[in-house]
């Protein structure tokens, strides 16, 4: 989960800077090609749309971010929560001398994906 966010980051990023060079590249081809600008085509409206799109790709590398964040916070709180409550029942069991049958594979898998997720906190 956490490699996706970090792809998704490297992607926003990626297209900031890719809308930074069409940009300049843009300006480049006004420059040259509309000296006087003939009025067919509104190169400075082009350009004012370009930076409109950058915004709200900023916006929504903002509004990604506390997303993750509240996602990460939240892994945690869950994790944290589980393992309490693993180590409740292990106490109960010692206290009332009680076992329970062991572990299905889908419970040991479930652990095991819990250990990996709390390492990676």
């Amino acid at each position: 989960m956490e490699a996706e966010v970090d792809k998704l980051e490297l992607m926003f990023q990626k297209a900031d800077s890719d809308l930074d060079c069409i940009l300049y590249r843009v300006e480049y081809e006004i420059k040259n090609s509309y000296p006087d600008s003939t009025g067919e085509k509104n190169p400075v409206t082009l350009l004012k749309e370009l930076s409109a799109i950058k915004s709200r790709y900023q916006a929504l590398q903002t509004r990604f971010k506390s997303v993750t964040a509240a996602q990460k916070d939240t892994k945690s709180r869950i994790c944290v929560t589980l393992t309490k409550t693993m180590t409740v029942m292990q106490e109960l069991q010692k206290l009332t001398d009680l076992e329970l049958s062991p572990w299905t594979e889908e419970e040991k898998t479930a652990e095991d994906q819990l250990k990996f997720h709390m390492e990676n906190l």
